[in-house]
């Protein structure tokens, strides 16, 4: 496989990731959130992920096997000398397009989380006064009625 048609599979893999991470921040960023199509969404992104590991793996095997150093310098020099430079750094905006929504959508998991984590604090707050005591009586309710005002 050429280089050219490497650096163009790789493109298309991100360019399906991107659009999973943007549907991934679409849904978290609604109210309710669908868990089914979040778990879906997730199931997608790792086949996509190992896909391009896999493809990453082969180029960089590609590039030592056509004499290129490893590393970054060797990767632009082997698809400046394959004539797909262009390739190559339409690639690489993709991949920092890619991690900069991943990042943002690991933070917005971690503040969805911690959003849940408050509210389940305040319903364990809210029930522990609502207890009943023995007598049957409600904790947060007093024993008598205070009418004064």
């Amino acid at each position: 496989m050429s280089l050219a048609r490497l650096l163009d599979d790789q493109q298309q893999r991100l360019q399906a990731l991107i659009a999973l991470l943007e549907q991934e921040q679409q849904l978290l960023a609604q109210g309710d959130i669908d868990g089914d199509a979040l778990a879906t969404i997730a199931h997608e992104k790792q086949a996509v992920l190992s896909d391009l590991e896999r493809m990453e793996t082969l180029r960089r095997t590609v590039q030592q096997r056509l004499g290129y150093a490893d590393g970054h310098q060797g990767a632009m020099e082997a698809a400046r000398d394959a004539q797909c430079a262009t390739a190559w750094e339409t690639l690489l905006t993709k991949s920092e397009r890619a991690a900069r929504l991943n990042e943002l959508t690991g933070q917005m998991l971690s503040l969805r989380m911690k959003h849940n984590q408050q509210m389940l604090d305040y319903i364990r707050h809210i029930a522990e006064k609502t207890l009943y005591k023995p007598d049957g009586r409600n904790s947060s309710q007093p024993g008598r009625i205070n009418a004064s005002a």
